[in-house]
């Protein structure tokens, strides 16, 4: 079982990959178009985090995570316990481009547009809410940092993440 990391998974897997690979999903953009009402903001004042979101003409990079075999089960319930505290989140096998030339199909998270956690906000309005909000995880801009410190580490470059993170600098966070 392969699960691809796009965003906290990158950094707080929960689990311990027997194999780590960069890869490439098309057909997905990364984006702050989830509320958080629980782990990185509250129902008064929402955090953001990055969920996939469907879109024809663009890609998403990432890392594929492959789970022990005899472990997969547990890996899949601690991820959906995690990733489906609310049904924003729809869990998909998506097909991943893996940076050695596999084709895998690997569990994803994205988003349901329909659902009321759906965020359609500018930058401005991104950098203001992470700056701000708090939940049982900590610190919105916690989460956003964690990210954006993954990306460079492992050489993804997302104009969105550098912008966002630029913005909430200067707003003091």
């Amino acid at each position: 079982m392969w699960v691809f990391a796009y965003g906290s998974l990158l950094w707080d897997a929960g689990f311990e990959p027997v194999e780590s690979v960069r890869a490439r999903l098309d057909g997905w953009r990364r984006s702050f178009c989830m509320w958080s009402f629980h782990y990185r903001g509250s129902e008064d004042r929402p955090g953001l985090v990055l969920a996939l979101d469907e879109d024809a003409g663009a890609f998403c990079e990432g890392l594929a995570l492959r789970a022990d075999p005899a472990k997969a089960d547990e890996v899949l319930d601690g991820l959906r316990a995690r990733e489906l505290v609310s049904d924003a989140y729809q869990e998909r096998r998506l097909p991943l481009a893996l940076a050695d030339g596999r084709v895998v199909e690997a569990v994803a998270y994205v988003i349901r547009r329909e659902h009321r956690q759906y965020a359609r906000v500018d930058l401005e309005t991104q950098a203001r809410t992470i700056a701000r909000a708090q939940g049982q995880r900590g610190p919105n801009l916690d989460y956003l940092t964690n990210t954006a410190a993954q990306f460079d580490r492992l050489g993804i470059h997302d104009a969105e993440i550098e912008a966002l993170m630029q913005r909430t600098r200067s707003l003091g966070g």
